[in-house]
């Protein structure tokens, strides 16, 4: 069976939007997908409004990732919708990237805005979204681990690789946004250790170099083809890729 209920975080552009899009689409589509954003009603989220319109299974939520009061707030809002009913798959989508971090350049106020964002922000939604995924693990407890059980995803990169900087880093240091997601994917494998027990699966996933706001548009993947492999690799995802970073393709990347 496929997922039922999704939270998807930064929907309003890129791969959290086509992510909502795409999975709207699948033959079997989600019951509920609660698609947040920071601020729902900015003309920027139009296109995500739009899909929310159409089909009554999308919720938008305001949530801004980084601040624990709008968090719990969604929380509510979430809980209300599911009708007692567990989270299946959290996807801690939303990031930031400074692109002229570099060894030379990078400073305190550069790492700890781009940390906030990319490391506390995943870390306080599991934290806040735990029971929701537990009691989707429990209500599909004759199920493998994978993401029709419960799964929470953190969307990391390449760049977090720390065997592979040298493949790289000259033609993109990135230097904050790579340390940031080194550390969310140490976060990613003390996740699945620690919440094996309770039947969740927790995997760091790679979309590809991707043509978004973040990735710019001399990125070679489009943003469909990288979510069309994310949504393939979501519905495979299996015990075996707990605690490791795939890509969009289902390849595994060393730590």
């Amino acid at each position: 069976m496929a997922p039922q209920r999704f939270l998807i975080t930064g929907c309003n552009r890129g791969i959290g939007l086509e992510l909502v899009r795409q999975l709207l689409e699948q033959p079997n589509p989600p019951k509920q997908i609660f698609a947040t954003c920071r601020n729902p009603n900015s003309p920027q989220n139009q296109v995500l409004n739009d899909l929310a319109a159409k089909n009554p299974n999308v919720v938008v939520i305001p949530l801004e990732t980084t601040d624990a009061k709008s968090i719990q707030e969604a929380v509510e809002k979430v809980e209300k919708h599911l009708n007692g009913a567990g989270l299946n798959v959290l996807i801690n989508n939303a990031g930031i990237m400074v692109t002229t971090s570099t060894l030379e350049s990078a400073d305190e106020e550069d790492f700890l805005k781009v940390y906030n964002t990319n490391v506390v922000g995943p870390l306080l939604m599991a934290k806040a979204f735990l029971p929701l995924l537990k009691k989707a693990a429990q209500e599909n407890s004759e199920k493998p681990l994978g993401c029709s059980k419960a799964a929470l995803i953190n969307v990391s990169t390449l760049l977090g690789s720390i065997e592979r900087v040298p493949e790289k880093f000259n033609f993109a240091p990135a230097l904050s946004y790579r340390c940031s997601k080194a550390a969310l994917n140490m976060l990613t494998r003390c996740q699945s250790v620690g919440y094996q027990k309770d039947g969740i699966l927790c995997t760091a996933l790679h979309p590809g170099w991707v043509q978004t706001d973040l990735g710019g548009p001399q990125a070679p993947l489009t943003v469909e083809k990288s979510v069309n492999g994310i949504v393939k690799v979501l519905n495979n995802l299996s015990e075996k890729d707990s605690g490791i970073l795939v890509d969009w393709e289902g390849n595994t990347i060393p730590w």
